[in-house]
């Protein structure tokens, strides 16, 4: 799962990256608002910690703008900032949860995990790309209507294509949300579980390798 910290603070954000990175988060970090707003736009987060005032402006009003946008990734506020009024403020911009400076790390970290968790909870129980269905409730695959035998990492790698059909997902990406364990983006692993769910899948090939960048689940190719 993949976080994106927005804090000033150089020590607090370096505490707060290193606690997350701990309890198996793979976590970026922005330390304003240009960074944080590039950040948003090339990549796709499971949270959004955000501090209130940082160089650049107030991201209660970045998050309220991408609310406005579409965005749907949750964003816990992490701020000195505590009076009721500042609280009422965050969730009205569109703020998940309220955590105030100081704070302990080990609740924190409970809270990105229960945002996440939510973020995983909203995939549609049903993803259809091409004659593939992919039934998120049941972890089962189908193609032209026949069951298919995938492994666990083989069907998560599916889903999080299928989620993201049409679109080139790194190789990084894939390896961040399919494994626990920590995976050097550069080898193989990501290459032979590829190969191997494209076997299961048969033709006409579904999967498509974009040099550079990653992989993409789309209508059939000639590949």
């Amino acid at each position: 799962m993949r976080v994106l910290v927005v804090e000033d603070d150089a020590a607090l954000r370096d505490g707060v990256k290193a606690g997350l990175e701990a309890a198996g988060f793979a976590v970026d970090v922005a330390e304003d608002l240009p960074d944080a707003e590039f950040a948003v736009d090339v990549n796709r987060y499971d949270c959004l910690v955000l501090d209130r005032m940082v160089p650049g402006g107030d991201l209660l009003v970045f998050l309220a703008e991408r609310r406005a946008d579409g965005l749907q990734t949750p964003a816990l506020f992490l701020t000195a900032r505590d009076s009721v009024a500042d609280r009422v403020d965050g969730f009205h911009a569109g703020g998940d949860d309220y955590l105030v400076k100081p704070f302990a790390l080990e609740e924190l970290v409970a809270r990105v995990g229960s945002l996440c968790r939510r973020t995983q909870d909203v995939r549609p129980p049903i993803l259809e790309v091409a004659d593939v269905v992919v039934d998120t409730a049941r972890c089962e695959v189908r193609r032209a209507g026949v069951l298919l035998p995938l492994a666990r990492k083989e069907y998560r790698l599916l889903e999080v294509l299928a989620v993201n059909a049409g679109t080139v997902v790194s190789r990084t990406e894939l390896i961040e949300r399919c494994w626990d364990e920590v995976v050097n983006p550069m080898s193989n692993v990501i290459d032979v579980h590829v190969k191997e769910l494209r076997r299961k899948l048969g033709s006409p090939p579904l999967i498509q390798t974009v040099r550079g960048m990653g992989y993409l689940l789309g209508e059939p190719t000639n590949e």
